[in-house]
């Protein structure tokens, strides 16, 4: 070895590995046949050896390790890989059609919704008139679903839960899918309202009751048909009522015991509007009257 070549190999390894290149060096020429032509090039060869090239699998064999990966809790990311396996090298194989859902699916599995939305959605571009594509649009309003977060945090996630629950509606209505859409729907607009009376009732302890009234209103314009509408119309009865407007107050009262009569808030709402020396009586000209005659529901 040239003082050239000490010098670029010390530079690169280091001085104490130039040692052990010396000496595997001198080992390969002293365990070559007299007489051969080995080069330095050889030499690195045996040193550093090249990976064995990458050989592609069936993709009825990666598709079936997937499937058996799956049954096993622990290994569902392991699974999803395995799928996206399939996709990566046959991509134009019926088998990636089919791996692509499946790896949506074992993500969604893995609670590793990200990544689930992200193979899911590219099912859809890629096969929008599938039968599984309702399946794949599911897939995504699920993962949505599963992160609504409490009421106390902001609801940024619990909006694209229903935005996508109301896709799979939308587009696939007569799917089995859409049953379990709905329901999920209004989980999901039960968590917005519950946001909106968290506010409404913060802004009512501060004594802010216009603040809260709005609150109380979006309520009652949108979420009708959850569970919070009732106490929203009792939390009005009593905001109007310490407003001094005495006229919205009885109407949330008569509105509530007309369409909750047996609700605990109808209770409360009327011993307030009695202990003001009133009735409930309902001014059909209110937006109270008009948001509920307007939902069918006046």
């Amino acid at each position: 070895m040239t003082r050239q070549t000490q010098s670029s190999v010390a530079l690169f390894f280091g001085r104490s590995a130039v040692r052990h290149v010396k000496l595997a060096v001198l080992l390969a020429v002293v365990a070559a046949p007299l007489g051969a032509c080995s080069s330095m090039q050889e030499g690195f060869d045996k040193l550093f050896k090249k990976e064995d090239a990458f050989v592609d699998q069936p993709p009825d064999k990666l598709y079936n390790e997937g499937l058996y990966l799956l049954n096993n809790k622990h290994e569902v990311t392991d699974a999803a890989k395995r799928f996206e396996e399939v996709d990566r090298q046959h991509p134009y194989s019926d088998w990636a059609r089919k791996s692509l859902l499946m790896s949506a699916y074992a993500y969604y599995e893995a609670h590793d919704y990200d990544n689930c939305i992200g193979a899911a959605s590219r099912y859809i571009t890629l096969h929008p008139g599938s039968p599984d594509a309702a399946y794949a649009q599911y897939l995504i309003a699920s993962s949505n679903f599963d992160q609504i977060p409490d009421v106390s945090r902001d609801q940024g996630r619990t909006q694209r839960a229903i935005d996508s629950l109301e896709e799979v509606i939308r587009k696939y209505p007569t799917s089995e899918y859409a049953t379990s859409a709905k329901r999920k729907l209004e989980s999901a607009r039960d968590q917005l309202a519950g946001k909106e009376m968290a506010v409404g009732r913060y802004y009512q302890d501060k004594k802010d009751f216009t603040g809260a009234i709005n609150r109380f209103k979006m309520v009652v314009t949108r979420y009708q048909t959850t569970r919070h509408v009732e106490e929203a119309l009792e939390r009005l009865t009593e905001a109007y009522m310490a407003l001094g407007i005495v006229s919205e107050a009885q109407t949330a009262a008569a509105v509530l015991g007309h369409n909750f009569p047996d609700s605990k808030w109808y209770q409360d709402a009327y011993n307030l509007v009695r202990s003001n020396g009133l009735e409930p009586s309902e001014n059909k000209l209110s937006w109270i009257s008009q948001a509920f005659k307007k939902a069918g529901l006046g």
